[in-house]
């Protein structure tokens, strides 16, 4: 959606490297968006953006108009089923539908071989998943890593919004997740005490407010309720008036049976 940073620019460098021809699409996607203040104040550089894609080696950039994706008598939207209704999709009811209508749309319109996605957006990456799977899409889902401040903060459109004092708050988001991992490395067991400690850290810090603080199975989002080798930890709270996500996959070195 623009307002491009470090973390779509490795996005991009990743495409760059994999691929004859890069193209990148920038929309702003009124659909996803349930605040309608929160769509005009996102961020539109559009200018600064052009720029970043000319220095980085992109061939093409796909900038449509509102009513190119979105005709007068266009009624088509998609829902992806559970996966969409969980998590991000229950605290923005309706965002997935909008995101999965526009990335269909603009799969369509380009075409891509491989389509290039950030992992901090992670519930996002699984639905786009299960979206291209279902429909039989021809193309490959590249997921890349999240791209982080010194601090920790994963980089975002919207970390422009916060004011200094949100900044230097906005690292508690990070803090938990990690706080999170340490506690399952040093063999604590218990995850529901591990999500209270996560939720105790983010409402100690002034001025967040927590949707959710939370263990899951990293391919389904189901909660989880015991300790396995695989699993996400993911987060999303209000800083002020910008909503920031983060998560941080971990994995344990174990096996399913030293956990029984």
């Amino acid at each position: 959606m623009g307002a491009l940073h470090a973390g779509h620019l490795s996005l991009i460098a990743a495409a760059r490297d994999e691929c004859d021809v890069v193209v990148v699409t920038l929309f702003v996607n009124a659909p996803q968006f349930n605040d309608g203040e929160d769509f005009q104040r996102y961020p539109r550089p559009f200018s600064e953006d052009l720029d970043a894609c000319r220095q980085h080696g992109v061939d093409l950039v796909f900038h449509p108009a509102e009513d190119t994706i979105y005709p007068p008598k266009n009624e088509t939207l998609l829902d992806v089923g559970r996966l969409a209704r969980i998590l991000e999709g229950q605290h923005r009811p309706g965002h997935f539908q909008g995101v999965a209508t526009v990335i269909i749309k603009l799969l369509n319109i380009v075409t891509p071989h491989v389509a290039y996605f950030g992992m901090k957006d992670y519930q996002q990456q699984l639905v786009v998943r299960r979206l291209v799977a279902d429909l039989h899409l021809p193309v490959t889902i590249r997921a890349c890593p999240t791209v982080r401040e010194d601090d920790g903060l994963a980089l975002s459109s919207r970390n422009v919004l916060l004011s200094p004092e949100e900044r230097r708050a906005s690292t508690v988001l990070f803090r938990s997740l990690e706080l999170a991992h340490t506690q399952l490395d040093e063999g604590i067991t218990d995850i529901g005490g591990i999500c209270a400690a996560m939720r105790e850290l983010l409402e100690a810090e002034s001025g967040v407010q927590i949707d959710y603080a939370t263990l899951a199975d990293p391919e389904t989002l189901e909660e989880a309720t015991a300790v396995q080798p695989e699993l996400v930890a993911l987060v999303a709270a209000y800083v002020g008036h910008a909503r920031l996500i983060d998560n941080l996959p971990i994995h344990l070195d174990c096996s399913p049976d030293d956990l029984a």
